[in-house]
């Protein structure tokens, strides 16, 4: 997702179904990341992903997904990874 100051990793969470599966997820992320997130990504320092991943676990949950976001899963931890990279 595209934000006015940065934007999200284009790591997909949407498949992230196992654990080794969230392995490979954050691998992208980081080859992501030093391909181009650290000059596009809005939260592209450790002490500003770490606050965004903060509060977006924090946030309200929101309806209108399709995964169980109180459930600790793969997908759950990658889609809050994702997150972290881009939220405002």
């Amino acid at each position: 997702m595209a934000h006015e100051t940065g934007r999200d990793t284009i790591a997909d969470p949407s498949v992230v179904t196992t654990r080794d599966e969230f392995g490979w997820f954050v691998e992208e992320v980081l080859r992501d990341y030093v391909d181009a997130g650290r000059v596009e990504w809005e939260n592209s320092t450790v002490e500003r992903l770490l606050d965004a991943l903060t509060a977006f676990s924090t946030a309200p949950v929101e309806t209108d997904v399709d995964y169980d976001q109180e459930a600790p899963s793969g997908r759950l931890f990658a889609e809050m990874v994702r997150a972290a990279t881009g939220y405002e």
